[in-house]
């Protein structure tokens, strides 16, 4: 499947599963850990648990098997890491509180040197 096309999956299921305020953050060349970061709200921690497993279910179901998942059972944070998309579902005091998109969307400090200073 490519990147693209699981994207959309995730996306997608995010949606059928009512999730909140849907972020898609592009972090090629910010890491190396992976190429999309999904960002997703829950309303509650049964929410949270139940999409996070069907996302992984789903991703499994079309040949794109979770690498792992963290934090499902508590509910508050689940990760699902799909190798090229890692997504985060939160409850939303949890979200605010971590502020990633805050941290992935922040522009690339570049480190100025002593000829640019002249």
């Amino acid at each position: 499947m490519q990147l693209e096309q699981l994207r959309e999956l995730v996306v997608e299921t995010l949606n059928d599963m009512k999730a909140n305020d849907i972020e898609v953050i592009d972090v090629r060349g910010k890491t190396a850990v992976t190429d999309f970061m999904i960002i997703a709200s829950g309303t509650s921690d049964r929410h949270v648990k139940a999409i996070a497993e069907t996302v992984a279910f789903r991703a499994k179901d079309a040949g794109e098997a979770p690498l792992g998942t963290e934090g499902v059972a508590e509910g508050e944070w689940a990760l699902v890491d799909l190798n090229g998309i890692v997504l985060h579902v939160m409850l939303p005091k949890v979200r605010d509180f971590y502020s990633l998109e805050r941290l992935w969307l922040a522009p690339a400090v570049v480190p100025q040197t002593a000829a640019q200073h002249s």
